[in-house]
């Protein structure tokens, strides 16, 4: 996983490649990306069935006002996903992946396993059995 910066809106930094230790699902998205809107609310659900057992990360890659990316995650109502913002979008290049959204598990080493360009049905078996797979290990 990118050692890569980002920031929630009050500017507080996440250091990406410090959350090993547990799978994550990182998901590079933006508020005018349409395919990345009709996830987000799956991405919420998936993030509050698995709980603990998997750290789903949402990055914005919104360009601008922090204030896009707080107003939709209030519009949203989203209880189980953070409103991260990567400020340069550095992510992107970091991951050789700049399509919208893009979404890679990691497994709980930091390795990626699995990558997903587009929108995907994050409800569906085929990536509950992915997520299932990398938790058991």
């Amino acid at each position: 996983m990118p050692a890569i910066n980002v920031q929630d809106p009050d500017g507080r930094a996440l250091n990406l490649g410090a959350l090993q230790g547990q799978p994550v699902l990182l998901n590079l998205w933006a508020t005018w990306c349409a395919p990345c809107v009709k996830e987000m609310p799956l991405l919420d659900e998936l993030a509050g069935d698995y709980g603990d057992r998997l750290r789903v990360v949402t990055v914005s890659q919104d360009m601008g006002k922090v204030e896009k990316v707080t107003d939709f995650f209030r519009e949203g109502g989203y209880e189980n996903l953070e409103p991260w913002i990567d400020p340069e979008a550095q992510l992107g290049y970091a991951l050789g992946d700049t399509v919208l959204p893009t979404t890679v598990l990691y497994d709980a080493s930091g390795q990626e396993v699995w990558r997903v360009r587009g929108d995907f049905d994050w409800a569906g078996a085929e990536a509950r059995a992915a997520i299932d797979e990398v938790i058991e290990g």
